[in-house]
């Protein structure tokens, strides 16, 4: 990995803006168009991104790849209709049915249940566990980092041990899927099926390198916030994507 170019909104919107016809714009939630919380139930989108995301489809292939269960982007973001809505790193798509874990992702399921729960009580007060269709996610946000860290250490080592498994890790959470999950695949199949090209992300986190991992030379990656990264280019925080939306949509 190393730093991507940064751009402004401005910049940006003139490299995307020829693609809106043809291309797919796809987006991570959290840390992208909402701001990073404590609690993950308490995040909510940043001003006027519901209005402009809307407007965006009326020009575009708009997605939302999110780590999140759909159950969740629903429940607190409600996008609106005219976005394809992708959760739990493109295991579920709003409007279709999750497939059932078969009998040796349940039985690895429960194994990781047993370790994120141990995770959890091992991590303190403020560590909390969200299940998911495929996976059990273990949150240590609010929790004192000094229990918390070698807690979701632990639990990172023991998940890898399991036959089967996919440790995610992200900030602050770690999440332990019974069946495997990658944002570049999700983005990948919705391109194809869409028939879209290029592929536009922007993304902030661990699972998001995962995608821009697998993105061309023609794709527009984009990483949103500080660190070094495999996306081409960068935007400096969920504020700038605002801002980028409206350069958009204007």
């Amino acid at each position: 990995m190393s730093a991507p170019d940064d751009l402004t909104p401005t910049e940006l919107a003139e490299l995307i803006r020829p693609h809106l016809t043809t291309g797919l714009i796809a987006f991570d939630v959290d840390g992208v168009l909402a701001p990073l919380v404590a609690h993950a139930d308490a995040a909510r989108l940043s001003p006027d991104v519901h209005e402009l995301l809307s407007r965006l489809a009326t020009l575009a292939t708009v997605g939302i790849v999110s780590g999140r269960a759909v159950e969740s982007l629903e429940r607190l973001f409600a996008f609106p209709a005219e976005l394809h809505v992708f959760g739990s790193h493109g295991l579920e798509e709003r409007g279709a049915p999750a497939a059932p874990l078969d009998d040796d992702e349940r039985y690895t399921f429960d194994q990781l249940e047993i370790i994120a729960t141990r995770g959890a009580d091992a991590a303190g007060d403020g560590a909390w566990l969200e299940y998911k269709p495929a996976s059990v996610v273990l949150h240590t946000r609010e929790a004192d980092d000094a229990r918390a860290a070698p807690a979701v250490q632990a639990v990172t080592n023991l998940g890898r041990m399991i036959d089967g498994a996919q440790v995610t890790p992200g900030s602050g959470v770690v999440e332990l899927l019974a069946r495997s999950a990658s944002k570049g695949d999700a983005l990948r199949a919705l391109a194809q099926r869409e028939g879209c090209d290029p592929i536009v992300f922007l993304g902030d986190d661990v699972t998001d390198e995962d995608a821009f991992a697998v993105m061309g030379d023609d794709d527009v990656s984009v990483r949103v916030g500080p660190g070094d990264s495999r996306a081409r280019y960068r935007l400096a925080d969920p504020t700038a994507v605002v801002e980028l939306l409206g350069a958009l949509v204007g």
